[in-house]
């Protein structure tokens, strides 16, 4: 989760930034690489499965820096689950849905209320997937559901502002086009006491983005991934365009969204999609 005054120029000079963070690691280097970057900053815990920390968060911010201008609802999780999704842990449904839907349900209402009030032009995105949103892969279906959910949700806030005639921008945020090189395959290490299982670490066997060139590799694929920045960069040229979309794909994904809008418009049954195909 991340907040920040915005001046629809983004090359360091004059934002104000508030990073809100779990990670108690990360957010030590967060905070260090704004601080070099000389770019006036807070950071603070904060965790989005709680509507409480996250008006924390907001208040902080407002408090600092007087005012919000643009919103990340960023903070995601993958279960790591793996195999029949009938014999998975209800602890990993609890987990990735109440950080990926409720982080972005409780970041609308913390966040929303005080952007729609000021009655000024802001822009609230919201992190999610094309992995749900634009297509369905079979194996990581608690995720795929969970992104499901929270475009389901983005897109329904952005048709509201628009019915509202608020100044406000909603926008989605799809990270890619290829893998997105993260710590998501290593998010057990922010799993929470009372959601952890007794069998530690990612049923899948995949907990880094190398774990996943390995895999792939077995089978003959080269992975191809995206650096964080070049994320940020394709986000940060559609929010000065007021897009909604903050997509960037490949020809072979804009292949697969033709094929799945295709199979539902001509009553087709479902082929998997599945990694190579």
């Amino acid at each position: 989760m991340s907040v920040a005054r915005w001046r629809f120029r983004w090359d360091g000079a004059g934002q104000k930034i508030a990073v809100g963070d779990v990670d108690k690691g990360a957010m030590a280097q967060v905070r260090d690489d704004l601080a070099a970057a000389n770019i006036e900053a807070i950071v603070e815990f904060c965790d989005v499965t709680s509507l409480e920390s996250l008006n924390a968060l907001a208040d902080s911010t407002e408090a600092a820096f007087g005012r919000i201008d643009l919103v990340f609802a960023n903070a995601g999780i993958g279960a790591g689950e793996s195999g029949a999704m009938w014999d998975y842990s209800e602890k990993d449904w609890q987990w990735c849905f109440n950080v990926n839907m409720w982080g972005v349900i409780n970041s609308i209402r913390a966040f929303m209320p005080r952007l729609v009030a000021r009655n000024e032009e802001a822009h609230f995105v919201v992190t999610g997937s094309g992995n749900g949103a634009l297509l369905v892969y079979p194996d990581q279906p608690i995720y795929t559901a969970s992104k499901a959910a929270v475009h389901a949700i983005t897109e329904n806030l952005h048709y509201q502002v628009q019915a509202a005639q608020s100044p406000v921008k909603v926008s989605a945020l799809f990270p890619g086009p290829h893998v997105v090189d993260t710590g998501l395959f290593n998010s057990g290490r922010v799993r929470p006491q009372e959601l952890k299982k007794d069998v530690e670490g990612n049923a899948s066997g995949i907990s880094s983005v190398d774990d996943m060139k390995r895999m792939c590799a077995e089978f003959g694929i080269e992975l191809q991934t995206t650096h964080p920045d070049e994320v940020a960069e394709m986000a940060v040229t559609g929010l000065q365009n007021d897009a909604f979309w903050l997509l960037s794909t490949t020809p072979e994904t804009d292949a697969k969204i033709r094929s799945r809008a295709s199979m539902i418009l001509n009553r087709e049954t479902p082929v998997p999609n599945m990694v190579g195909a």
